[in-house]
């Protein structure tokens, strides 16, 4: 390939994102599919064609490893770790990650032990169910498992995601209210405020900033600030031995990440989460596209299916019973399941579903916690699986 094939299919990569997030936009049915799931469809096809040259992988290779570094600060520079609902949030953080992670050894002794590479696979799902797809990127990134199954992780995911939702939003939300009882809905001045600013704030478009003066100030400062974050990770990381390099460089940019996130000029940097997901999306239509089907092992992607439904729903039960004997209202728990499970860009529909604004700060806290530390607990649960 030449250096302008380079140039294009790159370009092709950034626009293609930028168009499916318009689309999803604009496009109600678009908007419910969500623009991950929307990208790596049309990743999965353009990566299948035949008039693509095989100098492309080269490249396919290099856009991961360079979305990821610069994603991970980003989004968790805007985090507000905010001390209000102190107890509850740490009741259902720990009953999330718990949940998770029984689900997942479970799962993992039942059918991920049967897949290559299945404690990796244990390690990813942990991470993007306790977070979200920034952490199943950057544990990716950390154990390098092959693109094809990487793509197939996220392929179950929606499907299983879908799923999911049909379950909560059907019968869920109702049965688990039935046995746990409504959160008070009554609700101070100030909190009102709050979530009001919340829900604005997820209906606008927030790449148009971006076009402003304002927004490209924030620009250049955050790519200041993650460039300098990256540099002392990538330095740390270097002195570690052999195969640490990259366990130590993602686990040192979330940690930095969330400690600049405590910094008040930081931290208002609002765009930062948006650009940063904008990157996630050139990253998911890049994995997409290094998917071959034809050399996918369909027999081991039954175990890797099995393994993730049992992960999503296996946990959500656990979540369910050990948020019941805390004594945690039914809406916080579906909620900050969502979060876990979907990420937190998915609570804002589950708390429309709900028709409980309130349940929007309680999810996006949790969600929050779950970006911060998914990467970890993902890497600590791929030791323990390697060892049963």
């Amino acid at each position: 390939m030449t250096v302008w094939e380079y140039i294009v299919y790159t370009v092709f990569l950034c626009v293609a994102s930028a168009g499916v997030i318009w689309a999803c936009r604009r496009f109600p049915l678009l908007g419910r599919l969500g623009p991950i799931m929307v990208l790596y469809a049309v990743g999965m096809v353009v990566g299948n064609m035949p008039f693509l040259p095989a100098g492309i992988a080269t490249l396919q290779e290099i856009i991961p490893n360079v979305m990821i570094p610069l994603a991970i600060p980003m989004m968790l520079f805007g985090c507000s770790f905010s001390r209000g609902e102190a107890r509850l949030q740490m009741k259902i953080i720990f009953s999330g990650f718990l949940s998770v992670c029984v689900a997942v050894t479970i799962g993992y002794l039942c059918f991920g032990r049967y897949i290559g590479e299945g404690a990796e696979v244990g390690g990813i799902i942990t991470g993007m169910y306790t977070g979200g797809t920034l952490n199943a990127a950057a544990l990716q990134a950390i154990f390098r498992i092959e693109s094809e199954r990487f793509v197939l992780i996220n392929s179950y995911d929606i499907i299983i995601s879908f799923l999911y939702f049909v379950f909560l939003f059907s019968v869920g939300i109702k049965m688990f209210r039935r046995l746990y009882g409504e959160r008070d809905k009554v609700l101070s001045a100030k909190s009102r405020a709050e979530i009001e600013e919340q829900i604005v704030q997820t209906e606008q478009n927030p790449y148009r900033r971006l076009l402003s003066r304002e927004g490209a100030q924030q620009l250049g400062r955050m790519l200041l600030y993650t460039l300098v974050i990256v540099a002392v990770s990538a330095g740390v990381a270097l002195l570690m031995p052999d195969g640490w390099f990259m366990v130590v460089f993602i686990l040192l940019l979330t940690t930095l990440g969330v400690a600049c996130s405590f910094i008040r000029r930081v931290r208002a940097l609002d765009l930062s989460y948006d650009v940063g997901m904008y990157l996630i999306y050139i990253f998911s239509i890049t994995i997409a596209s290094m998917a071959d089907f034809s050399n996918l092992d369909l027999a081991g992607g039954i175990n890797q299916l099995a393994f993730m439904t049992v992960a999503v729903f296996l946990s959500l039960m656990i979540h369910a019973v050990v948020c019941r004997l805390m004594r945690v209202d039914a809406d916080s728990m579906m909620i900050s399941s969502v979060a876990f499970i979907n990420s937190p860009p998915f609570v804002p529909m589950a708390s429309a579903a709900m028709q409980n604004k309130r349940a929007l700060v309680t999810g996006l806290g949790a969600g929050i916690v779950g970006y911060a530390a998914g990467t970890h607990l993902g890497v600590l649960m791929v030791e323990l699986l390697s060892h049963l």
